[in-house]
């Protein structure tokens, strides 16, 4: 398979080859996956999604409508790998509209808040609120949702 190739996936959502997608995911509509990204199994991604090349999605994580999650960002389940215990991993939950910049880290068991931002780079070892942005290693609170969107204007 030559890089770069388009993959149609149900819903009219898209992956670019090479990229992996697991066994038993849910996949909404207008999804997008891009290379190199690695999407594990039972992962659900909700309508709209942007997963960015490099992207590691970890099993079981559960991602909800319109989130984007940058380039080599990393989402993670197993707090003391490898444990190869399914049972001893913890899901991460990302909230609507949840921004997950590149290259930063999730650790297992957190939850994103609807509509927060996690900064590139950073670390989150930490539950999010909604509609904040976190920054730094270890992440901690930055700014209101609200003021990153005026400074994006």
């Amino acid at each position: 398979m030559v890089g770069g190739e388009r993959i149609e996936l149900p819903n009219g959502s898209v992956a670019w080859a090479p990229c992996y997608i697991g066994k038993d995911c849910d996949i909404g509509a207008d999804v997008s996956i891009g290379c190199l990204a690695h999407v594990g199994r039972d992962v659900v991604l909700g309508d709209g999604v942007r997963i960015q090349g490099g992207a590691y999605v970890a099993d079981g994580t559960q991602v909800a409508n319109g989130v984007f999650i940058g380039p080599n960002a990393t989402i993670l389940n197993d707090r003391y790998p490898p444990s190869r215990d399914p049972e001893k991993w913890e899901s991460v939950t990302i909230a609507e509209g949840a921004v997950i910049g590149g290259g930063a880290t999730i650790l297992p068991g957190i939850q994103v808040g609807t509509n927060a931002v996690i900064a590139a780079g950073a670390l989150l070892t930490k539950n999010i609120p909604n509609d904040e942005v976190w920054i730094g290693n270890p992440a901690k609170f930055h700014m209101s949702r609200q003021a990153y969107e005026e400074a994006r204007e």
